[in-house]
């Protein structure tokens, strides 16, 4: 037997495979912290196909968070200006199943909403779908992945009729043209980034275009970094569409046997000429046309972006106008080409598929569509309109739910919206408005639990054996490797207990999570996400899959849409690309161009607020530091928040380095020592977001943010606000903010 359990990071969407071993093994020294404290060791998995056995910081010193400040019993208040009291778990589940029941009964099923994250497990999301979409009747489950990935879902859902990335990494070692919009790949996705520049340093044909405000190590290592004005994403996009067909860069044959709206799509862009687009955007003309040359003249284009293109009131017109450039080029469906879009969390995808958004039903199914829901219900055995056919409440429904008293019990497991939701005061009044809070965690404190009414402690990675699903719709078996400390619980059996006690015993009757992901993938059958050739057993014995894999592909290299990856088929290869055939999911098989101007920014600045506020991660942190914020070397490596500002800009305002800001928004305000750069444009400054009440003074990014938010996604513009800068007289020293190197 292998002394090492292999798992999968728990981290960002790039599903890296680690192995990890005990502390103590066999004529080995005990590994230990710097404390002494005996520490699992963690290592790259160089077997699994999407990592190649590497890892970054985050992955290389997770097991260093394990048993710090962790959450180990259940525990109850009646009011949040109590203190907690420890209960048995029997407690716990009879004061939550009565008031679920009380809550039924008297205001209805739409009074109750669960909040969860791309940190689940598959299992975990199905269970919660089915206790409340499915018993509940209620579609009041949302996730996480609504502020990180939901623009992302509805473009591909727009243009191609289905979620899911059409390409895969395999296709980063391929291309002809990289072209990144909105990620700093480099510190948010950097074992991606790794292949990418890595392939791009040995073939200097190759062309990499880095699109983003700031001069971040992703856009230091591309052939063309366009810094452009924040909201200005739609007009460079049709600029260059412009451009393309100017100079008759387009695949005319394609966009005729498998695309439609290209007209409306054409008139659109007529009214972007390189002058026009240059000086909306802040560039010059030569970049714009060297862009757009870079595009056309390659075979293979392959687009890249994450939240700074998704967390936009133009989201989703964004997701559709990369879509666009691909379509009217014809790069899609073929090696090294495709819209790519980069997942923030390790099991968004994983969520999506298992219907982990309010408006989403399991096996990419959706709640509007009366055969979608049929099916569900018939799949559970529920009596015909049992699933209610409206789309429930999202993350940001659910706070202004808490404000008119509409949500009378509010479930959050998994996340830390104390942090990370927009509009953060007016969150915290919400959430301090809210009858009954239950926050299920494997942490205690964090800033969310400071308005719960029932704490329970949640078995975390490593703890639980489930199955997360990466950006390249790798399927991975994360398996448990220890026991869960004290009382701990996987999320999935949590909420299966609930589930019975409510009277489901049937419907919850699991022994194991290999059970439940049985169940689960039965309703991907002959969905475009089809996984009934995956489960538990084949996942341990043959590795890593990628989706689609229906059961008779069992044993072969896949069905369907397989690739072009070459060699001897492998059961447990990456490497498929959708629509290969050029065949899509809507109904007449064409994908759609979609036609949009570009708006610009929900709140632009104004001589009151004049600079656009942007925020972001940071190489070693994670989301709003639940685990990383415990782990010693990543907190040496960024000890403290700050706030990025061009010299001009400093000059003006009489800035100097390292003295603290007060940025204000008309919603909030927060200080940040100033760090003068040229990385940032002039106008723009920048913070990283991970900071919240717990691990700094006055320093939460979404403070300041809004929560306007895209029409059809309904994803908050996370990425951009209107602010004033007031210098803070006195100086404090800080250290120097290194950007770090992306691998460890």
């Amino acid at each position: 037997m292998s002394e090492f359990t292999k798992t999968l990071c728990p981290y960002c969407g790039v599903g890296c495979g680690l192995e990890v071993s005990p502390p103590a093994q066999l004529g080995k020294a005990t590994n230990r912290d710097s404390q002494g404290t005996p520490t699992w060791r963690v290592r790259g998995d160089k077997t699994h196909p999407s990592s190649q056995g590497m890892v970054c910081v985050k992955g290389a010193t997770i097991a260093e968070s394990l048993d710090k400040n962790r959450l180990h019993y259940p525990m109850v208040r009646d009011s949040l200006d109590q203190e907690f009291r420890r209960v048995s778990w029997d407690e716990a589940f009879d004061l939550i199943t009565k008031r679920i029941q009380t809550i039924r009964f008297t205001q209805g099923p739409e009074a109750l909403c669960m909040y969860g994250s791309g940190q689940f497990q598959t299992e975990d999301y199905y269970i919660a779908q089915k206790l409340m979409k499915g018993c509940l009747g209620t579609n009041n489950f949302d996730a996480n992945s609504r502020l990180c990935m939901s623009s992302a879902v509805a473009g591909y859902i727009q243009s191609f009729g289905s979620d899911g990335p059409p390409c895969c990494y395999e296709d980063l070692e391929l291309t002809d043209c990289a072209f990144l919009i909105g990620t700093n790949t480099a510190e948010c996705h950097p074992i991606v980034f790794n292949r990418l520049e890595k392939y791009h340093k040995k073939n200097r044909k190759v062309k990499m275009i880095v699109v983003d405000p700031r001069r971040t190590p992703t856009a230091e290592a591309a052939d063309l970094h366009l810094a452009i004005r924040p909201g200005t994403d739609i007009d460079l996009l049709n600029g260059i569409a412009h451009l393309l067909m100017r100079w008759n860069y387009i695949d005319t044959m394609f966009m005729d046997d498998c695309t439609s709206n290209f007209p409306a799509y054409a008139e659109v862009i007529r009214h972007y000429p390189p002058e026009v687009v240059a000086r909306q955007c802040g560039i010059s003309i030569e970049d714009l046309e060297t862009a757009a040359r870079y595009w056309g003249e390659s075979q293979r284009v392959l687009s890249l972006w994450s939240m700074g293109v998704n967390q936009s009131s133009e989201g989703t017109a964004k997701v559709r106008t990369i879509i666009n450039l691909h379509l009217m080029t014809g790069q899609i469906g073929k090696p090294g080409a495709g819209p790519f879009s980069l997942t923030g969390q390790p099991n968004a995808m994983g969520g999506r598929e298992a219907g982990g958004l309010a408006h989403l039903l399991p096996g990419y199914r959706a709640v509007k569509n009366p055969q979608h829901r049929a099916e569900v219900e018939e799949f559970w055995e529920l009596k015909p309109g049992q699933i209610s056919p409206n789309p429930g409440l999202t993350a940001w429904d659910m706070i202004t739910g808490l404000e008119n008293d509409a949500v009378e019990l509010l479930w959050i497991a998994a996340t830390n919206p104390a942090v990370s939701m927009p509009d953060l005061e007016r969150t915290k009044k919400a959430l301090l408005r809210s009858p009954f809070t239950i926050y299920q965690d494997a942490y205690y404190p964090t800033e969310t639990s400071a308005y719960a009414h029932v704490l329970l402690p949640a078995a975390q990675w490593g703890e639980k054996t489930g199955v997360m699903t990466n950006s390249e719709r790798v399927v991975t078996l994360c398996s448990a490797f220890r026991q869960p400390p004290r009382e701990a619980k996987a999320d999935w059996e949590i909420f299966a207990e609930v589930g019975r006690r409510l009277g489901f015993e049937r419907e919850f009757a699991f022994a194991n999570s290999a059970e439940v992901y049985a169940e689960f993938v039965k309703l991907t059958k002959n969905r475009p996400c089809d996984m009934t050739g995956i489960s538990h057993t084949q996942l341990q014995t043959q590795g890593p899959t990628q989706w689609p894999h229906p059961e008779e592909s069992r044993g072969s290299r896949g069905a369907g849409e397989a690739g072009e990856a070459g060699g001897e088929a492998s059961t447990n290869c990456s490497g498929k690309r959708l629509y290969t055939n050029l065949r899509f999911h809507t109904p007449d098989g064409r994908a759609r161009f979609g036609a949009y101007y570009s708006k610009g920014l929900a709140e632009p600045p104004d001589p009151d607020y004049p600079f656009v506020l942007t925020n972001g991660r940071l190489y070693g942190h994670w989301h709003t530091q639940t685990r990383t914020g415990r782990i010693e070397k990543i907190c040496k490596m960024h000890p403290e928040p700050f706030i990025e500002i061009h010299p001009r800009d400093a000059a003006r305002l009489g800035i100097l380095d390292n003295q603290y800001i007060e940025v204000r928004s008309r919603r909030g305000k927060a200080k940040f020592p100033a760090k003068v750069t040229k990385a940032i444009a002039p106008g723009t400054v920048f913070v990283p977001m991970h900071w919240g009440s717990l691990w700094a003074d006055n320093a939460e990014a979404n403070a300041l943010t809004h929560p306007e938010s895209c029409p059809d996604s309904l994803q908050p513009e996370l990425k951009a606000c209107a602010v004033q800068l007031i210098p803070i007289s006195v100086e404090v020293p800080i250290k120097d903010y290194q950007l770090q190197s992306s691998q460890w």
